[in-house]
């Protein structure tokens, strides 16, 4: 089976991440698509970085109203492909993960895919802790974050009803709890991605890491309720 993916990216003002990220995305078939959201038009800068990569499939960049769940909306609302994969522009992908990737969407079409989450060399060096803690985040508690790379078919995607836009954070892990309270499976791809670690250098390990945690047990408690009670016989 032949799997035609629409990569969507959302992109932040300033960020300009993005153009690391192109290179690696040679390595998709033709019948994919690529597509950058951001507030801000960069389609000619985009012009010109694809033809400086040799990059020759559909790539596209949209304009959106600010927000990383607006903007991947908006990439689903404007794509054409049957299977979506959701990456953040400071990500990095190998040519061995997408093919992995196709691979495990074939096999797993009712699935949610996503990476190990794995960080670039940007990063202070107590970093491999937050790759620990990922691990054990996504692999038994089975809650993975958006920067692991999600993947799922649009039928999947569009039942849980996309990223919540109300949501002020954290609108990959409401997705995630949706897929749990919907009883949608999961599957994790195994390594192959990678993503920065400069807000930790910028901001600091112990702060950043520390409000990471607490947003995230803040943001999940209610929703392990709601999953709880679904889940008590009638």
């Amino acid at each position: 089976m032949s799997i035609k993916l629409s990569v969507i990216i959302p992109v932040a003002k300033g960020d300009e991440t993005w153009r690391n990220l192109l290179p690696d995305l040679v390595a998709l078939d033709f019948v994919d698509e690529i597509i950058f959201v951001s507030p801000k038009s960069k389609e000619a800068d985009l012009a010109s970085e694809v033809a400086r990569v040799g990059l020759a499939r559909s790539c596209q960049w949209m304009t959106s109203e600010e927000g990383r769940a607006k903007q991947f909306n908006w990439g689903v609302k404007n794509s054409l492909n049957s299977v979506l994969w959701f990456l953040h522009c400071d990500s990095r992908v190998s040519n061995a993960g997408i093919r992995k990737l196709k691979r495990m969407s074939a096999m797993n079409p009712k699935h949610i895919l996503f990476f190990d989450l794995d960080f670039l060399m940007d990063g202070p060096r107590m970093i491999f802790i937050n790759k620990i803690g990922a691990w054990i985040r996504s692999r038994i508690l089975r809650l993975p974050f958006g920067d692991q790379g999600f993947c799922m078919s649009r039928e999947v995607f569009l039942s849980l009803g996309g990223f919540d836009e109300k949501a002020s954070y954290g609108e990959d892990h409401l997705l995630i709890w949706k897929a749990h309270q919907s009883g949608v499976p999961m599957k994790c791809i195994g390594g192959g991605l990678k993503t920065s670690a400069r807000k930790y250098a910028n901001q600091g390990w112990i702060k950043t890491t520390f409000w990471h945690v607490t947003l995230t047990i803040r943001q999940a408690l209610p929703e392990l309720k709601l999953w709880l009670r679904d889940r008590r016989p009638s």
